[in-house]
């Protein structure tokens, strides 16, 4: 994705995580394994409401690529703002964009491609035609 100038408010799908004790290092900043975890967060309450189930019968959804650049520390303790949106739409795969933030700062972005798969066959399975709709809709504009 091009670069483009990203504020929390440029999301279409807002959420935080906590930022814990237990997320630092000896640098006494928060370790980078802990962005994927956060990132993480973000794509698990986007993909996975309740109330707007995605996924098909017998199905769920994989990471097949995920790319994380580091743009600054994040500190404890603290709150991380956690911003997704959608970047392409295919057949069984779907392509977001993440920002997170601290203290209204970008410290982290990451492009990530995830698949439907189905649950007995570990192969990729198509979109219904709810989800596309849905990612559709969550689409990040340039």
């Amino acid at each position: 994705m091009s670069k483009m100038p990203i504020t929390i408010e440029d999301f279409p799908f807002k959420t935080f995580d906590k930022v814990r004790y237990g997320d630092t290092d000896r640098q006494g900043h928060v370790n980078n394994a802990a962005f994927s975890t956060y990132l993480e967060t973000g794509r698990v309450e986007f993909l996975y409401n309740v109330q707007n189930l995605l996924t098909a019968d017998n199905a769920s959804f994989v990471i097949v690529s995920l790319s994380l650049n580091f743009v600054a520390e994040v500190n404890w303790p603290g709150q991380i703002d956690i911003g997704t949106g959608v970047t392409k739409v295919g057949n069984s795969s779907v392509s977001f964009y993440q920002g997170l933030f601290q203290n209204g700062r970008c410290v982290a972005t990451a492009e990530t491609v995830i698949v439907q798969i189905s649950e007995h066959t570990r192969k990729s399975s198509p979109l219904s035609d709810k989800a596309k709709d849905f990612f559709t809709q969550h689409k990040l504009t340039p």
